[in-house]
């Protein structure tokens, strides 16, 4: 019996399938997640022309993307269980507003301040791709699912790579970041009208008192840890701000698992964050989301580095980055509809092993060809194969063995701790490229670049051993 059946297998009673136009459903839920992926790498091109818009530094300017990411990682735990309890259209709906709201401010911003508030509320957002995979989960016909959670779960890839795209398009043309935005407010409305009009609400709701301790408790302990990581290069490892946030980060998340433990209706049942076969997932998890955003930062600066002066790179603007991202995107769309065929023949795991190796051998290829342009290209879109078939499987595996009132919280601690593993990936390329630099420059050296590539292969192939020990462990 493949992971496939598991996942059909362990639906059970919990609520009528009630997508009349399943098809119209899946789109809804895709443009939803597509927006919400898009918003996250929009901005990285855009961060150079922000610092001199706004006259600031290099760290300030930096919040612009913490802030989504922090806010992502408060919000996709708590939503997700709120999904669970009072319904996934509702959250989903709710959390789109506030993409459009995000957007909206981030358009009007003529200060930092306003920038980063605006993104947070866009970050807040990231818990709609969980909530979708739990309603896909609750309404589609139970042949539909594993293909229906792998379009939505590779939005999350797609996204990012045209995100790169519409900001180069858009910067290319002209000198402010207000159209972009703009761009993404309409995207975020049109995403919310579609799902208004074609997704349902159904399965079983849990109901019960928000656990708002545990809430607290989680966010206070994520935000320590996530703005330790992404900041640690910016004040230093050895800064005392920086060790106090770890040492909270530690103290918070053992008071977080003594809530939990002891709170009567948990934000989190803790076997969905490292029971036997959510760990698996949760781990896989991590490091895919290390390689896949490693990926977007590496690949955007290596292509704008200027060969003529330092000798590598490809000396492209904010338009090329997206134009070799292109092939990703393309890749990534039709293999992602593609896994649910692979998951019925082999099982979500070895089907996610399988992605994870066709993508650890796109890293491996660059940090061994990377001095033209056709050898990035030729990464993309091997990279675009690995992930797509990855990451539709990884929306699987993460909920296809917990009831169905839990799907939508065991999503979102799979993406939560993904989003974990991309700041983590910030953090540690950032470490190597600025430890290897071009003498008396700021420029890292392209041995730098190469162990980085490397280092994202590493954590590709891992990915490939886990999942396929998972494979070997639970056949049945």
């Amino acid at each position: 019996m493949t992971d496939t059946t598991t996942l059909v297998a362990g639906q059970g009673p919990a609520g009528p399938r009630t997508a009349a136009r399943p098809g119209l459903t899946l789109l809804a839920l895709g443009i939803a997640g597509l927006v919400v992926s898009l918003q996250q790498t929009l901005v990285l091109p855009l961060l150079p022309r922000l610092m001199q818009t706004f006259d600031t530094s290099v760290s300030s300017v930096a919040w612009v993307f913490t802030a989504t990411l922090l806010a992502g990682a408060v919000a996709t735990p708590l939503l997700s269980r709120f999904g669970d309890m009072y319904g996934k259209k509702k959250m989903i709906t709710a959390t789109m507003a506030l993409l459009v709201a995000g957007s909206v401010i981030c358009a009007l911003a003529d200060s930092l301040t306003l920038m980063i508030v605006g993104r947070a509320l866009q970050g807040a957002a990231a818990a709609v791709i969980p909530l979708a995979i739990g309603m896909i989960r609750d309404t589609f016909p139970r042949e539909r699912v594993t293909t229906a959670i792998g379009v939505v779960s590779a939005t999350m890839g797609v996204g990012g790579a045209l995100g790169m795209l519409v900001t180069g398009v858009i910067a290319d043309r002209t000198d402010t970041h207000h159209p972009v935005f703009w761009i993404s407010a309409a995207m975020a409305a049109l995403g919310l009208v579609f799902v208004l009009m074609f997704t349902t609400e159904a399965g079983k709701r849990t109901g019960g008192r928000p656990d708002l301790v545990g809430a607290l408790v989680l966010a206070a302990w994520l935000v320590s840890l996530l703005l330790a990581v992404s900041q640690g290069n910016a004040w230093g490892w050895g800064d005392a701000r920086i060790v106090g946030l770890f040492a909270a980060a530690v103290l918070l998340c053992a008071l977080w698992v003594a809530v939990e433990t002891h709170v009567r209706e948990p934000l989190v049942r803790l076997r969905l964050l490292v029971g036997p076969k959510s760990l698996t997932a949760n781990m896989a998890s991590l490091l895919l989301g290390f390689a896949m955003f490693a990926a977007f930062t590496l690949v955007s600066n290596f292509i704008q580095t200027p060969e003529d002066q330092v000798g590598y790179g490809l000396s492209g603007s904010v338009l090329d980055v997206g134009l070799f991202m292109l092939p990703s995107t393309v890749t990534m769309l039709v293999f992602s509809a593609l896994a649910g065929r692979f998951e019925a023949r082999l099982g979500a795991a070895w089907t996610l092993a399988t992605g994870s190796a066709v993508a650890g051998l796109a890293y491996v290829w660059l940090a061994l060809n990377h001095d033209s342009a056709a050898d990035v290209m030729i990464f993309s879109g091997v990279q675009g194969v690995g992930i797509g078939i990855a990451y539709a499987a990884l929306g699987t595996l993460a909920v296809q063995h917990v009831p169905m009132d839990q799907s939508g919280i065991a999503s979102g601690i799979n993406s939560l701790v993904r989003t974990a593993g991309g700041s983590v990936a910030s953090a540690a390329t950032s470490a190597i490229l600025a430890s290897s630099v071009i003498g008396n420059t700021s420029v890292p050296t392209v041995d730098g670049y190469v162990l980085c590539f490397v280092l994202a292969g590493v954590a590709a192939g891992v990915t490939a051993i886990v999942a396929a020990v998972h494979g070997l462990r639970y056949r049945s």
